[in-house]
């Protein structure tokens, strides 16, 4: 599933392509911190679970990557609420 998201560096982003509709999830990088800005699933694709694909497979390579997250975006801070297999990855989690 996470293999279908992809990462567009070159436009701060994680991508996922779906029925021909792009969701997405903008972040920034300081050091070793991704801040996720904000997440954007298209109407068409509302109710599929296909925001929280893409959050699990850009969680997965932010961890493969070593990176700690900063959710800014509401939508990636109640993914990792609801998985407390993903709260390590918060830059404010204990070692």
């Amino acid at each position: 599933m996470s293999e279908d998201v992809r990462d567009n560096p070159a436009r701060h982003r994680f991508e996922l392509m779906v029925d021909n509709h792009l969701s997405f999830s903008a972040y920034t990088i300081d050091g070793p911190v991704i801040t996720f800005t904000h997440t954007i699933v298209p109407p068409e694709l509302g109710g599929r679970g296909i925001g929280s694909r893409l959050i699990a497979g850009a969680l997965a390579q932010v961890r493969a990557r070593g990176l700690k997250v900063r959710p800014v975006c509401s939508f990636v801070r109640g993914y990792i609420e609801r998985h407390p297999e993903m709260q390590d990855l918060l830059v404010d989690s204990p070692p």
